[in-house]
């Protein structure tokens, strides 16, 4: 393969972290399918999407998992995203989604915590959330779920999460703007 064609595809964490078209709709690249036991992640620098983890058998991803390109969240990565939506994408597709809210939580010790926090979105042209525009839309039992599989997840790697709150679409979009701004400043 010549250089130019090695050179040619785009590096996903590079993207435009909006719509060019529509500054109300996000961008994400999505690593992980809904309903996949196998977790995906980019790998930066050979441009790849990489398995880093088998989940046990009976525990799959709920919904589409991916990251907002040309953003930098508290705990070092591009910040990360729950999509919502009528079927599994699959790993590098990029997706356009308006968020509803933002999952707060915090893994590792008390004396050693590190924000992760979730946004949840929801892809455009689904039919099933077309409804939803805020993550109060989904019901507290929904959401109550969602927090616990990110609990159990962490739960496998030795790691403690813990949920801090919930919040709605103004408080996801000011997270989507401090990571790029962190971005920017790193």
């Amino acid at each position: 393969m010549s250089k130019r064609k090695r050179d040619s595809l785009a590096n996903p964490v590079r993207l435009a972290p909006k719509d060019p078209n529509d500054d109300d709709i996000i961008q994400v690249v999505i690593e992980t399918p809904k309903g996949s036991r196998n977790k995906y992640a980019l790998d930066v620098e050979q441009k790849v999407f990489e398995l880093t983890k088998v989940l046990p058998a009976g525990m799959v991803f709920p919904y589409d998992f991916g990251f907002i390109p040309s953003t930098l969240a508290e705990d070092g990565d591009p910040t990360d995203v729950l999509v919502l939506m009528d079927e599994p994408a699959f790993p590098g597709c990029l997706l356009k989604c308006r968020t509803i809210g933002v999952i707060e939580g915090e893994q590792g010790k008390k004396n050693k915590a590190e924000r992760n926090d979730r946004i949840v979105a929801i892809e455009q042209m689904n039919h099933s959330y077309a409804h939803v525009k805020h993550v109060d839309d989904l019901g507290k039992k929904f959401v109550r779920e969602l927090e616990e599989f990110f609990v159990h997840y962490h739960e496998l790697t030795g790691k403690e999460y813990r949920i801090l709150d919930v919040k709605g679409p103004k408080e996801a979009r000011r997270r989507i703007k401090d990571g790029m701004r962190a971005l920017k400043k790193s």
